[in-house]
């Protein structure tokens, strides 16, 4: 089983954490994974820098134009990546833009994340309906999971197409915006969680964009399975560097 479909079976929340591959220093990725794994997150989502990142705030952005600047690439994350699962056990995730996997090759891709232990992609560009087409197939075929979002914005009709077309989570953009911190969720973003765990979908939901603190994941997971950080962590890095990973996740849980 597919260590995102293991780790979902578990009781508990999830929390996972989102940071930049190659930021704050090209060679940090593999630290700050370890790292973070020691200090009790559930699951990691390595973002894969991309220069024209459309989803992503200006922290995100700043974070993957320094990690570009470092020397970060397709080829250069999987060098690093090459030995992870030897340390880490908990599910890993690649977030990143089509293109790049498009110029690998999408086969290649994914038989080389498979290779290495990655255990999904998170594509906020790829469209579900050309996933299923085109696409699908080849994620099954080397047992990566790809995650859809999903926004107070999409259409009940498509949250549910997409649902049949996942099998892990689905990623609930919290609020129709960019990413980054928020002081907390507001009724209309609260009646939205409500509303999506009312269908009860088969795959469970992970929320994200807004998530920072202790308040905004407890509010988070009342209504979903877990939630995501990532512009307050690439915020910590920035100030801290790769030093007290742990003292930041024990002020979320």
């Amino acid at each position: 089983m597919n260590r995102i479909n293991q780790k979902l079976q578990e009781t508990k929340k999830i929390l996972s954490i989102y940071f930049s591959a190659g930021y704050p220093k090209l060679n940090d990725t593999v630290q700050i994974i370890q790292d973070l794994e020691k200090s009790g997150i559930d699951m990691i989502e390595i973002g894969l820098p991309f220069s024209d990142p459309l989803a992503d705030g200006p922290t995100i952005q700043a974070s993957s134009t320094q990690a570009l600047h470092n020397g970060m690439t397709t080829q250069v994350l999987f060098d690093q990546l090459k030995d992870i699962r030897k340390t880490v056990s908990i599910p890993l995730v690649i977030m990143g833009y089509f293109n790049p996997m498009l110029q690998y090759g999408v086969e290649n891709f994914c038989q080389k994340c498979a290779e290495i232990g990655i255990d999904g992609l998170i594509i906020p560009d790829l469209p579900v309906d050309v996933y299923a087409e085109q696409y699908k197939e080849i994620f099954e075929k080397h047992g990566i999971i790809n995650v859809f979002l999903i926004t107070p914005q999409t259409a009940d009709e498509r949250i549910r197409f997409i649902d049949s077309v996942s099998d892990g989570f689905i990623y609930m953009v919290s609020s129709a915006s960019v990413t980054g911190s928020q002081s907390g969720f507001g009724s209309a973003q609260q009646a939205y969680f409500k509303r999506i765990a009312d269908m009860n979908l088969k795959n469970p939901q992970v929320i994200g964009f807004g998530i920072s603190n202790k308040e905004t994941f407890n509010q988070a997971t009342q209504f979903a399975k877990g939630a995501i950080i990532g512009s307050a962590f690439i915020t910590h890095l920035t100030e801290n560097g790769t030093a007290k990973i742990e003292e930041f996740v024990k002020a979320i849980r």
